[in-house]
């Protein structure tokens, strides 16, 4: 089986955090590093407890009767790089750098569902001495990359689920066996003798994984039942199907994917290509010129940044469609009614064409006279609901953003009445307590909220609403986008993230 696109996906997060804008050894941001999956020796481990020296991944899968699982673990070996002589431009800063490590383990037949099995590892340190630059005058000594020893073990044991199935719940235990005398008292000297961003890509031949986020019924109180310690375990094989997983420090869902837009690593997954972009070109030569000295990956991500050309920044700006020529966007499913003409909206055509000859935007607000935020109105709970109604926010459970606690229950008035791309309606409002909401209205910056998270707090009779317009309830459930938020949403191009987002 190919694994290159896991491979592309697990890099993401290999490197996650492995140096942050502004990409300079100097940066305070920088002087804190490597905080995702950190398997630390245990003399170290045993004296910190925000540390540990094991991950541990449980996951349910399948079997036709003798299944082979592949393990192969993968992660950083740290490399403190360090200068020694003096002289102008006699070495790059002290700055740590990593090696990537890979360690395969396969374990099938009667192994796998019986006693199980280890595999112990051992990855050499090391020594490499790299001249002074030509450019250094009177220097002596240059840069020097030290490596140390490093030990563990990969044990792989599985269990079976009780029941009728055919299906054992896997364990997949990875413990850093690295003996350091004397033990490091401090998280930066221990550095070196951990396993860093530690992560798995596991393989079953003759069985399927079971989807850890969303399992079948039958399956649900044995992945309930699964003790993940330090990683997380998702599906993600390339072509969708359930033959590999990626357990990884880092939370993700099934079948993560890369945004295709994205042209490299910016080693930071929470922010937006586009900006970090931006702000990296705008960096002062000096500043530029201290990354490149910082790290070898500091330096090619500046090289990518300055080579972008015009149409490679259009792609991070966002995804574009193209709709019919002169047509605008297709009209709506009726699910609004129209302030302006008191009639409700023409019945959608079901579909919205791409590559049309016109080469205008998919949709022209000025050019769509069927949709006016300003008065265009919903129906919720029997209530005619438009700009300057008054709503009570209820989050729904779909939703993630840990904001939410601060806004059940609060009033809002509602800005606007909007459609998203798949035609349906959320609201743009504003807290109406909040002393200084006046000036994020003119700055056009509110919180969206989908129809079926509010409550009406008018009683506006249903009589007063067009005979066209149709309740929001009548919106499918499973239409609304599981990703919507209370935060200053974006435009429905969003800027495409690096992976984990």
């Amino acid at each position: 089986m190919n694994l290159d696109a896991v491979r592309r996906l697990a890099d993401a997060v290999l490197y996650e955090g492995y140096i942050l804008y502004p990409y300079r050894a100097s940066a305070a941001k920088n002087r804190s590093r490597w905080q995702f999956g950190v398997i630390m020796a245990p003399g170290y481990a045993a004296s910190d407890p925000s540390e540990s020296s094991f991950a541990q991944t449980e996951c349910v899968l399948e079997h036709t009767g003798r299944p082979m699982v592949k393990v192969l673990l993968r992660f950083l070996q740290v490399q403190r790089r360090t200068a020694e002589g003096t002289g102008a431009g006699a070495a790059a800063p002290a700055w740590d750098e990593a090696v990537e490590r890979e360690v395969l383990f396969s374990l099938g037949g009667g192994e796998l569902l019986g006693p199980g099995g280890t595999r112990e590892f051992a990855i050499p340190g090391g020594e490499d001495r790299e001249p002074p630059g030509r450019e250094a005058t009177g220097a002596a000594g240059g840069t020097v990359r030290r490596r140390k020893p490093l030990a563990g073990v990969i044990s792989v044991h599985a269990a079976p689920v009780p029941g009728p199935w055919q299906a054992i719940r896997l364990q997949v235990r990875v413990e850093n066996r690295t003996a350091a005398d004397p033990a490091p008292r401090l998280r930066d000297e221990a550095l070196p003798t951990a396993l860093v961003a530690a992560h798995l890509i596991m393989t079953v031949f003759g069985g399927e994984f079971i989807s850890m986020t969303d399992p079948p019924e039958w399956a649900k109180p044995a992945v309930i039942g699964c003790d993940n310690v330090g990683a997380w375990p998702v599906l993600a094989d390339p072509d969708g199907g359930r033959r590999v997983m990626l357990s990884s420090p880092i939370i993700l869902y099934d079948h993560p994917e890369l945004a295709p837009e994205s042209p490299g690593e910016l080693y930071d997954g929470t922010e937006i290509d586009e900006i970090l972009t931006l702000r990296t070109l705008a960096l002062a030569d000096e500043e530029k010129l201290e990354a490149r000295a910082t790290d070898p990956r500091a330096a090619a991500l500046i090289d990518r940044v300055e080579s972008l050309d015009a149409q490679a920044m259009q792609r991070l700006h966002g995804t574009m469609y193209s709709g019919a020529s002169g047509a605008g966007r297709a009209p709506s499913s009726g699910a609004l009614s129209s302030g302006a003409s008191g009639a409700g909206r023409a019945p959608s055509s079901g579909a919205l064409s791409s590559g049309a000859s016109g080469g205008g935007p998919w949709w022209d607000p000025d050019a769509d006279a069927a949709v006016h935020p300003d008065t265009d109105s919903v129906m919720i709970g029997g209530h005619r609901v438009a700009r300057g109604s008054r709503v009570r926010l209820r989050p729904g459970l779909r939703r993630s953003d840990a904001q939410d606690m601060f806004l059940a229950g609060r009033i809002a008035e509602v800005q606007a009445v909007l459609l998203d791309v798949d035609d349906n309606p959320y609201l743009a409002v504003s807290l109406a307590d909040d002393p200084d909401e006046d000036i994020r209205i003119s700055h056009g910056r509110f919180l969206y909220f989908m129809t079926d998270e509010v409550e009406a707090c008018e009683a506006v009779p249903a009589e007063a609403v067009p005979s066209e317009a149709v309740p929001a309830e009548a919106v499918p459930a499973e239409a609304v986008p599981a990703e919507a938020g209370p935060t200053e949403a974006m435009p429905a191009e969003a800027m495409p993230a690096e992976a984990g987002q």
